[in-house]
């Protein structure tokens, strides 16, 4: 079996020499094997038949549930910023990605400043299901608090979800021996670049989806954003990505996962030449987004529209979790520093407990 290692960087053609290139011979052992520094692959192996193999009828063989699916992965990825090994994608879903998307993308453009790209769905339903199981058990994920300044009053903010982040701005990438080096020149940056927050490679059970959104979108991103809302509770108000470091009308993608939550957009405040016009005024919109459902947001989308997740209350209120990823492409440093501090900080860690069905403190 070729083992393939992850791209840690968003131009697959310069990185990762090795992939391709190991071969994983099935021993009684387990094999450790180390492509560069601070990346260890990890391969549990099967143990060798024995002689009594050959004269006793052959097992029923046992169908696979879904916990060994996530439990029991096959392979692990670890790098230094990492607080503990991230899995590889289960086979069954791995090998559903290489024909993604599952429907062609609808454009939505006839209202002004507009333009989006949606698959409904761009995973088949039952995989969504299990990639959202996947990835709720083994990503990290942070409460993240901060503090912002208004009219000369601090406001400490708690955010209403679960979030993380890995990736890298445009300026740097991570070399094979998991370094960061400078774009243009291949030096080493020095950790001081990045000294509030060290930068984390995207793991390759994001990786692989990045590289089908690119393939599927035409666009480059760099960033990997996840929002986990655990209940109906937990929401993001509205907002647009617009920030200097993601450049002129960038293009974002965003896969909805687990529960369907409505995403509502709205346009921003005509300015008064444009309301002195002809032009129509921009109707909200309301897209009740299932699992698996994934939206471009692209062109003058970011710098003109809002959009948000509202709570939802009542019987829906405790909807089994939503995950949201986001793709981005940010173009410099400032982008890092955002990023990392919004989604990560530097609070406590929060893991899922399959037992007590919720996340909980790592190590608590």
């Amino acid at each position: 079996m070729v083992m393939s290692l992850p791209d840690l960087n968003h131009e697959p053609s310069t990185q990762w020499k090795l992939r391709d290139m190991l071969s994983l011979q099935i021993t009684k052992r387990t094999r450790v094997f180390s492509p560069f520094r601070g990346f260890d692959t990890l391969r549990n192996m099967s143990k060798k038949r024995t002689i009594d193999a050959f004269f006793t009828p052959p097992a029923k063989q046992r169908k696979v549930d879904d916990d060994e699916i996530h439990e029991k992965p096959t392979v692990v990825f670890n790098h230094h910023t990492y607080p503990f090994p991230i899995s590889a994608l289960p086979a069954p879903i791995d090998r559903e990605l290489a024909s993604l998307p599952a429907t062609e993308g609808r454009v939505f453009n006839d209202q002004l400043d507009l333009d989006l790209l949606y698959f409904e769905p761009y995973f088949p339903r039952d995989t969504a299901k299990d990639f959202f199981n996947f990835l709720r058990s083994n990503l990290p994920f942070y409460r993240v608090k901060y503090t912002i300044k208004r009219f000369g009053v601090e406001t400490q903010i708690n955010t209403p979800r679960y979030t993380t982040v890995f990736g890298l701005d445009e300026t740097s990438h991570f070399s094979e021996d998991g370094s960061i080096v400078d774009a243009k020149s291949g030096v080493k940056v020095p950790s001081s670049a990045y000294a509030r927050y060290a930068p984390r490679p995207i793991p390759k059970c994001l990786d692989d989806l990045r590289r089908s959104t690119e393939a599927a979108t035409g666009c480059s991103f760099n960033f990997c954003l996840v929002n986990y809302y655990s209940s109906g509770s937990d929401s993001i108000s509205y907002h647009s990505d617009d920030e200097r470091f993601l450049g002129v009308d960038p293009a974002i993608a965003s896969f909805s996962f687990g529960a369907r939550r409505d995403f509502l957009m709205k346009h921003k405040p005509l300015p008064p030449s444009e309301q002195q016009t002809n032009t129509p005024e921009p109707k909200p919109l309301k897209l009740p987004l299932g699992s698996g459902d994934m939206i471009l947001m692209r062109g003058k989308t970011q710098s003109c529209w809002l959009h948000s997740i509202p709570k939802r209350t009542g019987k829906n209120e405790k909807d089994g979790g939503r995950i949201n990823i986001t793709f981005r492409r940010a173009m410099v440093k400032g982008g890092t520093d955002n990023y990392y501090n919004y989604n990560v900080g530097t609070g406590p860690i929060y893991r899922w407990d399959k037992d007590a069905q919720e996340m909980k403190l790592r190590n608590a």
